[in-house]
């Protein structure tokens, strides 16, 4: 009688050191994330903060070391998550070179910021990776688009993957695509607030309490887009399955279509396309 050997995938972050430099916002939605699911080990992250006041208090919440100096939490460290604004990347980047070890990982989440332009800050041939999440990683349900720079390879691409699944779904991209991702996934999030939040007024100027008229158009939402989801089917042909002829939906789709709600979204995407190939002019 014969026995099965039974393999395990190691995780690709076991045992590596994560540093995350700038622990705002959007750092600060992904750090707890990835702490809460387990994903890194807090004795192995760090994170950075402007103001030794904001660190204390980040480090206290996380259980993590906080520090306002990146070359403390980038020596060392195997990952590095670069969460700073556009225009502070390479200069951020360039400040941290004498820490820089060889196999060292950096991963950037700045809107319009090349992989280019942080090879040339750093001014060695180590891994980058571009990333453009959103805010839904904060409940686990985020997209995140990943480009791989010219010094990266599948494995660092791996560690990317892993990291960003672990709050939502990702997708491995062309980079030339990721200004338009941003405009689309990055501020999307946006976008759907104000349709929700459009759908609840509406839901209170026929007469329902606000409460209930926020969930009904909240879910209404989530379970819309989970169908475009799980079914794989076109948008076009859930709204059909929808709007029955003669019936109440039709009406409303009318109205929106003369409102112009298509065009209007298609010119937001687009304007805030063109706003992050302005954010950093380097290219």
């Amino acid at each position: 009688m014969s026995s099965a050997t039974v393999t395990t995938k190691t995780p690709a972050l076991a045992g590596k050191t994560v540093a995350v430099l700038g622990a705002g916002k959007m750092g600060g939605i992904l750090l707890r994330a990835l702490l809460e699911g387990g994903l890194l080990d807090p004795a192995k992250t760090r994170a950075t903060a402007l103001y030794a006041e904001e660190a204390a208090a980040v480090s206290r919440e996380l259980r993590i070391s906080v520090t306002t100096c990146n070359t403390d939490a980038v020596a060392g460290a195997d990952v590095v998550l670069i969460c700073v604004k556009p225009y502070q990347v390479a200069a951020v980047v360039e400040g941290v070179r004498p820490v820089l070890h060889p196999g060292q990982l950096f991963i950037s989440i700045a809107a319009g910021v090349p992989t280019a332009l942080i090879e040339k800050a750093l001014g060695t041939n180590h891994a980058v990776i571009r990333a453009m999440p959103n805010t839904p990683a904060a409940v686990r349900q985020g997209m995140t688009a990943l480009a791989k720079g010219q010094f990266a390879s599948d494995e660092h691409m791996a560690i990317a993957v892993e990291l960003f699944q672990s709050v939502g779904r990702t997708a491995v991209v062309d980079e030339s695509n990721m200004d338009a991702i941003t405009g689309l996934s990055g501020s999307g999030p946006a976008y759907i607030y104000i349709v929700v939040e459009a759908l609840a007024e509406a839901g209170v100027k026929v007469g329902l309490p606000r409460e209930l008229a926020t969930l009904l158009a909240a879910q209404t939402t989530k379970g819309a887009a989970s169908m475009v989801l799980e079914t794989g089917s076109h948008p076009a042909l859930l709204k059909d399955a929808v709007t029955t002829p003669a019936g109440c939906t039709v009406d409303g789709v009318m109205e929106l279509e003369e409102g112009k709600l298509r065009v209007t979204l298609i010119k937001a995407v687009v304007k805030a396309t063109q706003r992050a190939r302005e954010l950093v002019f380097k290219r």
